[in-house]
């Protein structure tokens, strides 16, 4: 607990000091997640590094720690002003935003951090149903990022379908826990934060999640087993919701800044969370003696062949629960998307620098500061 205070205070400490040589206009901002977590050491302490840069000095941030702003606050954090930025969870609310719901329901079939991020980013920047949601709520959007490959983080070995059969594994959303009934288990839906707790009362025998999680929320201590298989990406985020009376009261110039520095911490974000904490996560799991079972290749083709089957099911669900009569063709349009950026994101060896460049010239380098987000 003193070593995480201490994480919250340095954390704190960066936005303040960021603020203060920043001048003109501060933004109090919220990753809503710990210090470890990238959303906060690389997605957030990313945007107070770059806002300053971008705006030549006239823009900085005061950060405020998930003690003050949770994950679950966020939402009413920027409603009531409490905040000027915040690291939005859309599934939290899916009723408000369905369009991203409608992503969220296609998590299965991610395989790339930095495509995902980037497909979803294109989708909602020129999805006019999906603009007027966020209105809405009175938020301006600025792009999003992805996990790595999910695994499975068990206290017993799965290599097998049959292993499955009634574990019970923490679910971080409806495909996920379709996944998990899909194969026998049991899917028990709680915040990735009380992960920790369910697995060492033993309420869950392990989770459906990044690996990193074993470091960001110390499941290296409580998990025994890992195994890959296709199990995709979460990738419904809303990095940098924006309150819209923010924005309003900026100017064009500073809304350019504060879009740049979006951009490049998205893919800081991804690029941490997707690629570089999990090699981290698995060294330190290895060092303390974590097996990494090999699933039976009968395991993984009939997973991979669930994933691509459960697009129709998202788009039923979509269209049942939300009204979208379209709902296959904006499944379609979101597949296509995260196609040609599983393209762009192999040719450039999955950099973070060229995506950040090709994010900036593919999508944002095309949106009109003057009427986005208004």
């Amino acid at each position: 607990m003193t070593l995480f205070r201490t994480g919250l205070t340095l954390a704190f400490a960066v936005g303040v000091t960021m603020a203060t040589s920043a001048g003109a206009r501060d933004l109090r901002i919220a990753s809503g997640a710990p210090p470890p977590h990238p959303a906060t050491s690389h997605l957030y302490n990313g945007l107070a590094e770059y806002l300053p840069e971008e705006s030549g000095g006239t823009m900085g941030t005061i950060f405020l720690g998930p003690e003050v702003v949770g994950l679950r606050q966020v939402k009413d954090a920027l409603e009531s002003g409490l905040i000027d930025v915040g690291n939005l969870l859309p599934l939290y609310f899916p009723a408000e935003l369905p369009n991203f719901a409608l992503a969220g329901e296609l998590s299965l079939s991610g395989k790339d951090p930095h495509a995902m991020g980037a497909a979803l980013t294109e989708y909602t920047v020129n999805c006019a149903s999906c603009q007027k949601e966020m209105a809405d709520l009175g938020i301006v959007y600025l792009g999003s990022g992805s996990s790595d490959p999910y695994m499975l983080l068990t206290k017993t070995p799965v290599k097998t379908a049959e292993d499955l059969k009634g574990l019970r594994l923490r679910s971080g959303g409806a495909p996920f826990s379709r996944w998990a009934e899909n194969f026998g288990a049991v899917p028990v839906s709680i915040s990735v934060l009380e992960t920790f707790e369910a697995m060492s009362q033993g309420t869950i025998d392990g989770t459906m999640a990044s690996i990193g999680d074993l470091l960001a929320f110390r499941l290296v201590e409580l998990a025994k087993d890992v195994t890959a298989v296709p199990l995709g990406t979460y990738f419904s985020t809303s990095n940098f919701a924006t309150a819209k009376a923010t924005w309003a009261d900026m100017s064009t110039e500073e809304r350019g800044a504060l879009m740049r520095a979006a951009n490049r911490a998205n893919a800081n974000f991804t690029q941490r969370w997707g690629y570089e904490f999990p090699a981290i996560a698995e060294k330190a799991a290895r060092d303390q003696g974590l097996t990494f079972v090999e699933a039976d290749p009968a395991l993984v083709e009939s997973a991979a062949a669930f994933g691509v089957a459960d697009r129709e099911t998202a788009a039923s669900i979509s269209a049942e629960r939300f009204g979208m009569a379209d709902a296959s063709d904006r499944v379609a349009e979101f597949i296509r998307l995260v196609e040609k950026w599983e393209a762009i994101s192999a040719e450039v060896n999955h950099d973070r620098d060229a995506m950040i460049q090709r994010v900036w010239d593919e999508v944002w380098s095309k949106v009109d500061l003057a009427s986005y987000g208004m």
